[in-house]
């Protein structure tokens, strides 16, 4: 009776947070096309008409996309739980592996790269059907399929090790099995924090040292004044994938770095990029980074906590559409279906985050006002909304739920005040 119970709020829940997330979605689109023929009054000398229509479709295009992409993987949740996916999954690989780590591994492996053959058209449509429409793409059929075969090896080569470390703490460390795999994850996530920017970045995009002694002596000031120490100024050749830019710095201790997107570079003014970089900073010298990580830290040893309790339960198994195993273990597919199920239940908790997010916004906004000028900041902001074909008029209730960033006319008018 308990795993009939499950299985009904399961599917009351992705019900009702679809339905949520549609009525979202056409929010959106209605309040974008009730506001495209006019360029807000705030904005009316400084984005043209032609630029504020040209993000509205963009913004509508993106948001139709998402919302196909929402049956999909809804149809492909019911079809991995209830309709006995994962369930065909298992009993087949257990029959060709056995019932040891082998089994557990080849699941996990198994159901990646099934997830990633779904999610393969769409990303192939976004970057060269929505994006090319817009003149966003840059990148070529070549880079686009070399980033997806580099990104699988990396994913397999770390994330194998890493999942097998869990898998076995799971099975071999008893109850507590939940506080040590935490302490596992938390030391990896700050491992990776700490070799992406000089060894797996550089797998990906070319970083050249800024060579604009101008705009370096001026970014060299900013970090002085505000004490803030990194091991290089660097240019990112974003431009080969697309024409949308941005900054920011990676890495924590000696390996902090700034990187440029060279798009960036190339269409705002020395002081709107030092105004940006002003801004970034501000979020690490508020302490922004380490409250985030801080929070991650403790929102992930809260659900390893609970996944430590399903994991021993069987409706949690039998109300998703899975018959546990009795010879092998079943670490691999409860990981598996609470990793399906958890945004199911979360999704509408989403707004807490966004209200988080959006005060540090508004402090690395006010912390970049006080060591450069506000205009330039609001100069460089009017431009990236441009450039990137940001709606200027999004849903309020949409944003709240997706936007970690407030409107652009509030943070400008935050900014001008």
């Amino acid at each position: 009776m308990i795993s009939v119970a499950f299985s009904v709020l399961f599917v009351a829940f992705l019900i009702l947070t679809m339905i949520l997330q549609f009525w979202l979605g056409s929010r959106h689109i209605r309040h974008i096309l009730q506001h495209r023929t006019t360029v807000p009054a705030e904005f009316a000398n400084k984005i043209p008409l032609v630029a504020h229509q040209k993000a509205a479709d963009y913004t509508i295009a993106k948001t139709k996309l998402g919302m196909l992409m929402l049956v999909v993987n809804a149809a492909v949740l019911m079809g991995f739980t209830l309709f006995g996916g994962l369930q065909w999954l298992s009993v087949t690989l257990v029959k060709l592996t056995g019932p040891g780590m082998g089994y557990q591994m080849s699941l996990l492996a198994c159901f990646a790269v099934i997830g990633s053959l779904i999610d393969l058209p769409f990303d192939y449509y976004k970057q060269f059907v929505l994006e090319q429409k817009f003149g966003f793409n840059k990148m070529s059929l070549k880079l686009f399929f070399g980033d997806m075969i580099k990104g699988a090896l990396l994913g397999a080569a770390i994330g194998l090790p890493l999942i097998w470390v869990m898998l076995t703490l799971m099975e071999k460390s008893g109850a507590l099995w939940w506080l040590y795999a935490w302490l596992v994850w938390s030391g990896f996530q700050l491992l990776m924090m700490l070799i992406f920017p000089t060894f797996i970045a550089p797998l990906f995009n070319k970083f050249t040292p800024l060579e604009d002694h101008a705009l370096r002596h001026r970014i060299e000031d900013l970090m002085l004044r505000v004490g803030f120490a990194s091991k290089g100024l660097f240019v990112m050749d974003g431009s080969k994938r697309s024409a949308h830019g941005n900054a920011y710095f990676s890495g924590f201790g000696a390996s902090k770095r700034i990187v440029f997107f060279d798009t960036l570079l190339s269409r705002l003014t020395p002081e709107e990029i030092e105004a940006v970089l002003a801004h970034e900073l501000g979020h690490f010298k508020l302490k922004h980074i380490v409250k985030r990580i801080g929070v991650l830290f403790l929102v992930s040893l809260g659900f390893l906590a609970l996944l430590g309790y399903l994991k021993e339960q069987i409706w949690f198994y039998t109300g998703l559409g899975v018959d546990p195993m009795l010879l092998a273990s079943n670490d691999a597919m409860a990981l598996i279906l609470f990793m399906l199920t958890l945004p199911v239940f979360t999704f509408i908790l989403s707004p807490l985050t966004s209200i988080s997010s959006r005060k540090h916004e508004f402090e690395a906004d006010a912390f970049a006002a006080k060591h450069t000028k506000a205009e330039n900041l609001v100069a460089a902001l009017v431009k990236l909304y441009e450039d990137n074909a940001s709606t200027l008029t999004p849903d309020p209730l949409h944003s709240a739920f997706y936007d970690s960033h407030p409107p652009a006319s509030l943070r400008i008018s935050k900014l001008q005040k």
